[in-house]
């Protein structure tokens, strides 16, 4: 039995967003991203099985990583969806999935190449586990946009008002494979390598390779890893683009800026050595781009900067917390530095989206710097 989605724009309606307002305006000019992100869920919910994954065991992780989130109206859908289906899974295979999704969903920089070795114990097969790990972190990327988008549209949220600080990173001096991992945070550039095996290009369909090729990834195993699921990857790809790359609104550096914040409170050393390089190089404000990366855990990473940076990392970090802990107060902040509604969309959606990269970085491989 497949699900029956929204196929027409399921974040606005969750989010209610009354059509004609400033923000359904500023998401019609990003047409682009929201038809992506739309499209994405579809392409991980719409199938009825995608390899040994049944459509109510991903409706289940989804639901409860909506429930990490309190995100309780995109937890509400899932559970409608699952009802459908006419029961949930059990047994020692989707236990390792709800393990591996509750790691995904609260410390991304604590997995290791031995969690993915259980999930293969568990009998998931590569292609499966990449898929488990693209829909935990999508679904954490949903979250944090319905978050931004209540924000945006005057509509209350639940927060606790913890402060939010840098997360945790790893630290260990040597990568599976033996090569040095960088011990803290840098601008330099670093390569990234799988704990499963990324497939050759030679070794994909027609399609799949023709993605790759498209797209520049054909000789990336990051990409080539992520390939094992193309549907998915190809609607991944093109939010991405559509968030960072479009014209007007937040500037680009300031893009790149959420990316790094969002990364420094995963602990994605990784992610936020080639955004803060790009932030770096775009505002020519090196010396407070190296600031942020040297916060320390448990700091604030907001200190020592202007006002203007000082409201956009706040507000990043709030959103990117577990739980989000963005409130109407960072808005505010945010509007007095003189943010309009297509620029506080573009921060929302560039912020939100690492909660998806951060987690794919973090829990499929790990960086190098040798």
């Amino acid at each position: 039995m497949t699900a029956t989605l929204n196929t027409e724009d399921l974040l606005a309606a969750l989010a209610e967003i009354a059509p004609g307002s400033a923000l359904a305006q500023a998401r019609a000019t990003r047409q682009a991203a929201t038809d992506a992100i739309q499209a994405s869920y579809l392409a991980l919910f719409a199938p009825a099985d995608v390899g040994d994954f049944p459509l109510a065991q991903r409706l289940l992780i989804a639901q409860r990583i909506s429930e990490w989130q309190a995100e309780q109206p995109l937890a509400a859908h899932y559970a409608a969806l699952l009802q459908r289906q006419g029961g949930a899974p059990a047994g020692p295979r989707w236990q390792a999935a709800l393990d591996h999704a509750e790691r995904l969903a609260f410390k991304p920089a604590s997995a290791d190449a031995q969690h993915l070795q259980a999930l293969r114990q568990a009998g998931w097969s590569l292609d499966d586990i990449v898929t488990l790990s693209q829909l935990i972190a999508f679904v954490s990327f949903q979250s944090r946009l319905l978050t931004g988008y209540r924000l945006l549209g005057d509509k209350p949220v639940e927060v606790t008002g913890t402060p939010v600080r840098a997360g945790a990173w790893r630290t260990a001096p040597a990568t599976l494979s033996g090569r040095h991992a960088p011990p803290a945070f840098t601008r330099q550039e670093l390569g990234w390598e799988p704990w499963i095996a990324a497939k050759p290009l030679a070794a994909f369909d027609e399609p799949g390779q023709a993605l790759l090729t498209r797209f520049g990834h054909s000789d990336s195993d990051y990409f080539r890893l992520l390939a094992r699921n193309h549907p998915v990857l190809e609607q991944r790809t093109l939010a991405d683009r559509a968030i960072f790359y479009t014209p007007g609104g937040l500037e680009r550096k300031d893009r790149e800026l959420a990316a790094t914040v969002a990364s420094k409170v995963n602990g994605c050393i990784y992610c936020a050595s080639v955004h803060a390089r790009k932030a770096a190089q775009l505002s020519k404000q090196t010396e407070e781009v190296q600031r942020l990366l040297e916060v320390a855990p448990g700091g604030v990473l907001s200190e020592g900067q202007g006002e203007r940076w000082r409201a956009q990392i706040d507000f990043a970090a709030a959103l990117s917390a577990t739980p989000p802990q963005a409130n109407a107060q960072h808005l505010a902040a945010l509007r007095e530095q003189g943010l309009d509604e297509l620029a506080l969309l573009d921060l929302v959606q560039s912020t939100a989206f690492f909660a998806w990269a951060n987690r794919l970085m973090l829990t499929l491989g790990e960086p190098f710097d040798d």
